[in-house]
């Protein structure tokens, strides 16, 4: 029996209905309820009614028994749909058929959808991102000549933008002249999200040339446009017009400034807004801390993470990538190890960027073993898994681990990008496959259609120079469609250093000082190649003429972790509170090693203090752990070696280059790096 809401028996009295229907939360509750007013409707009804439809449409398992409901009620009216539409736009789970149905048994009951109803689907559709559905309610809404209507058109907007159909986003703010703040700042959001942050800006200054104002909402669409720009002086201009405009600095705007300002490179105005926000939540901390590692500033980074933990802010898998990221640069294992235990304590799933991030990391702290069983364990692998792991395997010298993991990737139907290249050139390099790596290099645009870039061709010369084939690299930089750079001719000249060829050498360096006269690596390395050809007056003179150039050399920066904590030590400083103990160490395995120490340059080099400070500072059988900023020099790796025999000591060193594992007197680059 059909029941019709508008038609109450006059001699009945209304049920006793409760006075906070929303306190209930039985299905049971609910049917009696229900029960009560088919039996005994009343004006009352159509309210009511529609209150029991939004808690069954907010309920999966209720949904049906919502459109049950209209089936049996003759004139339901429209916003009794209107408000189920509402509720299932607040579920987080893909309704989009379902509501299509609701939509479809609402046009049988004769009924016109109103400037209420089509928002409510958009924005369903749009959390979906069902562009098919909402393109058919698009063209329904233009139908029923509601598509002028500006909250519509919004929501659509709103809808493309999530999308990325720019296009039609733009046509339909060109398409009518009413246009309001909100309808400006969904086309802004919309070109951000596209990836046009130069258009987004565009649009935001057409914007203030209209006399509107920008709210909170607007700012943080332009500011993230402008933190893809990379442009510092647009982001202190809109910072300089949200104070003279008096837009509310909530934690969101405060959120979009710290990261414009860590985006744009000026990481001190980024903190030092952090630190003035009065309200803060995961998403700013998130911001700072990224901000810190894409600026290098990796230690900053973790203390920052640290000081989070004190405040009880509960990390979320973003702030993770980052503090993983900032352990794989500096090979702070100790804390990269606990947040994988925190990952796993907390139920977060190890993959996607998290398990990469957790590959990345174990690779670059030197437990290649550790990343291939995070590798193993992860469920989904894209392009940025196997790349993190191929890139490990040839940093440790696995070289032909490495291309079977690139073979298997073809084998898993995951299409290769150019870093996933670098690795698998590299790997090639430091096992000595010039033949395979070759042909790896060719199949880049021949099976794959990528175009080589500098640093592919940069590593073909460095496969090709540490094998000793000088002329091929020299004809294959002669082939190259782009001028060589730096790295080109540094990789060369630093086969020449190995090789002993001092005539090309001299050629080669030429080269680099031309392109780049700052190079500190064209004197030195020649430098080292006249002296150990014998021609110590031709390396004094370089070394005088670095100084006369004004030629600034980089200096060496070993770090050391120990029991969490990270130790930085640069040639010759004596800043560490242990360096007394530090620097007698290095004696005490020189003087056993006869070494005689006023011939030794190389002595106080970074490497040597860390590991040093290592031996003093931990249990003897425990693995040292060094990362250095700069490829370790051929007389510390020799003493390293004998060091890892005299103290029986697994001394793991990663340098600008790759990774050197020494034990009992042995190291794992086998003398090929």
């Amino acid at each position: 029996m059909a029941f019709s809401p508008s038609a109450p028996s006059p001699s009945t009295p209304p049920p006793q209905l409760p006075h906070k229907l929303d306190t209930i939360r039985s299905m049971d509750e609910l049917k009696q309820i229900q029960a009560a007013i088919l039996k005994t409707p009343s004006p009352q009804s159509s309210p009511v009614l529609a209150k029991i439809l939004s808690f069954c449409a907010l309920s999966s398992p209720h949904i049906a028994h919502a459109r049950s409901l209209l089936a049996h009620i003759d004139n339901p009216s429209l916003l009794m749909y209107n408000t189920v539409f509402h509720s299932l736009s607040r579920s987080n789970r893909s309704l989009v058929s379902t509501s299509i149905m609701f939509y479809e048994d609402m046009l049988e009951k004769g009924l016109r959808p109103d400037s209420f109803t089509f928002p409510y689907l958009v924005k369903l559709f749009a959390n979906s991102q069902a562009l098919q559905a909402g393109e058919a309610l698009h063209a329904h809404a233009i139908k029923m000549g509601l598509d002028a209507n500006v909250y519509v058109r919004n929501n659509l907007m709103s809808l493309y933008a999530v999308c990325g159909e720019v296009r039609s986003i733009r046509k339909l703010f060109d398409g009518f002249p009413e246009r309001d703040l909100v309808s400006w700042t969904t086309l802004i959001s919309g070109y951000t999200k596209a990836g046009l942050a130069k258009e987004a800006v565009e649009v935001f200054k057409e914007m203030l040339s209209e006399n509107l104002r920008a709210d909170g909402v607007t700012m943080v669409a332009v500011l993230s446009a402008c933190a893809e720009l990379g442009d510092l002086e647009l982001g202190r201009n809109l910072h300089r017009y949200i104070g003279a405009r008096e837009v509310d600095m909530d934690v969101f705007v405060g959120n979009a400034l710290v990261y414009m300002y860590s985006k744009c490179g000026d990481v001190d105005s980024a903190y030092q807004l952090f630190n003035q926000m009065p309200v803060r939540n995961v998403v700013s901390w998130n911001s700072m801390i990224s901000g810190l590692v894409n600026n290098r500033e990796f230690k900053q980074a973790l203390e920052l993470f640290r000081q989070m933990q004190s405040e009880g802010i509960e990390p979320d898998a973003v702030t993770l990538v980052g503090v993983l990221n900032s352990c794989a640069s500096l090979g702070a294992l100790e804390l990269g190890q606990w947040v994988h235990a925190y990952i796993n304590r907390n139920g977060i799933e190890a993959d996607g960027i998290t398990g990469n991030a957790l590959v990345d990391m174990y690779a670059k702290c030197g437990r290649i073993d550790r990343a291939m069983e995070v590798f193993g364990g992860m469920a989904h692998k894209d392009v940025y898994t196997y790349t993190s792991m191929i890139v490990g395997l040839a940093m440790h010298g696995r070289g032909e681990e490495a291309l079977d993991l690139f073979a298997a990737m073809s084998s898993a139907g995951v299409k290769p990008n150019e870093v996933t290249f670098v690795g698998v050139l590299s790997a090639c390099s430091h096992a000595g496959l010039v033949d395979v790596g070759l042909r790896h290099f060719e199949s880049m645009s021949a099976a794959y259609g990528l175009v080589p870039q500098m640093e592919h061709y940069g590593c073909v010369v460095d496969m090709l120079g540490r094998a000793g084939r000088l002329d091929k690299a020299q004809d294959f930089i002669s082939s190259m469609p782009m001028e060589p750079d730096a790295f080109i001719w540094g990789s060369l000249l630093g086969a020449c250093r190995k090789h002993g060829d001092v005539a090309l050498g001299e050629t080669v360096a030429k080269r680099l000082l031309d392109v780049e006269p700052q190079e500190e690596g064209a004197y030195v390395l020649m430098s080292n190649l006249y002296t150990a050809g014998n021609r110590r007056s031709d390396g004094l003179r370089m070394r005088k003429a670095m100084r006369a150039n004004k030629v600034r050399k980089t200096p060496g920066c070993s770090l050391i972790e120990i029991d969490g904590v990270i130790h930085e030590f640069r040639k010759g400083e004596e800043l560490h509170p242990l360096a007394k103990e530090v620097y007698a160490m290095v004696a005490e395995f020189a003087r056993r090693l006869n070494i005689d120490s006023s011939q030794d340059e190389a002595r106080h080099h970074s490497e040597r203090l860390a590991m040093a400070f290592g031996l003093i500072g931990t249990r003897p059988d425990t693995p040292l752990r060094i990362v250095k900023n700069l490829r370790v020099c051929h007389d510390c790796h020799s003493v390293i070696k004998s060091v890892s025999r005299l103290y029986n000591r697994e001394i793991v060193l990663r340098d600008r280059y790759r990774f050197h594992r020494f034990k009992d007197g042995w190291c794992s680059c086998n003398e090929f790096w």
